[in-house]
């Protein structure tokens, strides 16, 4: 099988899955480290580099957390589907091994718990949000509802790692038996924790299909610990048609595209009302005509950015969860409130330093947010990595949980404050449900933008 024939919401969730194991293996290593570390906090304190890495690594936690519960969410409504199965049943493995990990590291030192449980208003953290996650996701009954996927993993592996072999999703079923191993996810486990479930509830499983069940039980082994906090069920964002359209006329190469999505799992340990940025690069004809492709660091994505999306010519910049990749206007139009930004600069100098951005084309998603690095990128950091430095552009970090950091908000300051980049057009409803342009734009900024 080829790439091509999986879903891009298969391959991406797939890349996500990894980029996020790989995080969750950095941040083992710094646990380890701050669990040392605790030998001195059972005296009841932190030294303030101490203090600020527990910090760090609670935010990180739960940005990769966020983005692997979106992916397992996402897979469990395309059922029937083995593709989709693969990668629901590994995200919520690695989940379960990330909480697990903190637990037996932190759960018998009351001094760092409590650390972890403090709130960050910078990045919307409630107090005891760790607790309410981490009880969540060792929970007997959820591994309960994660039996069903182990079933079905282990009666279909040879189909399902015949279904992957020779493609990007290979990785997929030897992940799932480490993990599978690790959290202890035998079938003979089923005997002990089926009696913690009511019977009605396993008859009513039982009446459905088995790769059902196994969608099921991924949704149920992890939507506990957020529905009803930071989701609406069923909740598809997307911009009104006559917005789109007006946005489209307004646009021009090397805007600066920020965006919205309500309810979305990722808006939340984000600093602000806008959390997400872009960087929009024209459509495909603009670009051709502009010789775009011809650039040393386009030149090996040309090809891509001209075909990835067949019914939209448009093209963005942009960092997600499952790494930097040319993407169409689709991907920012999938939200619900956007705002364009405009740097002060000509095009003459707008190709060239969208161009100088498209070295990054590729990279993993940056879960540390940390812009001293520049190995794995946030979405800001694309804007950040294009301009920075281009006829005088200057961006000044903000330090955030330990690490230097430039938000949404932040180039929504600059932009109010007219230092390098200029509002064009905001649509944020309800409260400013038309789209504004010019000056009624930043006063409508002005009153949804929290950290100014």
């Amino acid at each position: 099988m080829q790439d091509g024939e999986f879903s891009g919401r298969v391959v991406s969730g797939a890349a996500t899955v990894l980029a996020v194991a790989a995080q969750f293996n950095r941040l083992k290593q710094v646990a380890g480290s701050l669990s040392q570390a605790a030998l001195s906090s059972e005296q009841g304190y932190f030294a303030p580099s101490e203090d600020e890495e527990v910090r760090h690594l609670l935010v990180s936690y739960w940005q990769s957390r966020n983005a692997l519960l979106e992916v397992v969410l996402e897979m469990k409504n395309d059922r029937q589907v083995d593709s989709h199965f693969l990668v629901g049943y590994a995200g919520a493995l690695v989940l379960v091994d990330a909480a697990r990990y903190l637990y037996s590291e932190f759960d018998e030192r009351p001094v760092v718990r409590d650390k972890l449980n403090e709130p960050a208003p910078h990045f919307g953290i409630p107090a005891d949000v760790y607790d309410t996650v981490q009880k969540s996701l060792i929970n007997p009954v959820h591994t309960w509802h994660l039996y069903h996927a182990a079933k079905y993993f282990e009666e279909n592996r040879d189909s399902l790692t015949a279904l992957v072999e020779g493609t990007t999703l290979e990785f997929l079923p030897p992940l799932i038996e480490s993990h599978q191993s690790s959290n202890e996810m035998s079938l003979s486990a089923f005997a002990v924790l089926s009696a913690r479930v009511q019977a009605r509830q396993l008859m009513d499983l039982v009446k459905e299909d088995l790769l059902h069940r196994a969608l099921y039980g991924l949704q149920k082994s992890v939507s506990s610990a957020v529905s009803g906090l930071y989701t609406v069920r069923d909740h598809v964002p997307g911009l009104p048609e006559a917005i789109r359209d007006r946005v489209r006329e307004l646009l021009r190469p090397g805007d600066v595209l920020i965006v919205r999505k309500e309810h979305a799992l990722t808006n939340y340990f984000l600093p602000g009302y806008w959390p997400h940025a872009a960087l929009y690069l024209g459509t495909c004809d603009e670009l051709s005509a502009a010789e775009f492709g011809d650039h040393e660091h386009v030149r090996p994505h040309w090809d891509n950015l001209l075909a990835c999306d067949a019914d939209e010519p448009c093209r963005v910049h942009e960092a997600l969860k499952d790494g930097v990749h040319v993407r169409s206007l689709s991907s920012p139009f999938a939200s619900d409130a956007i705002t364009v930004l405009r740097p002060q600069l000509g095009l003459e100098e707008i190709y060239p330093a969208m161009a100088r951005g498209m070295f990054h084309t590729g990279k993993s998603y940056d879960f540390d947010f940390d812009f001293t690095r520049a190995d794995r990128l946030v979405c800001t950091e694309v804007v950040y990595r294009s301009y920075s430095g281009v006829n005088g552009v200057r961006f000044d970090l903000t330090r955030r949980a330990g690490r230097m950091t430039l938000s949404a908000e932040d180039l929504i300051g600059m932009a109010i404050s007219g230092r390098h980049f200029d509002v064009v057009a905001t649509y944020a409803p309800p409260d400013y449900d038309e789209l504004k342009t010019g000056a009624p734009a930043s006063e409508a900024l002005q009153a949804t933008a929290a950290s100014l």
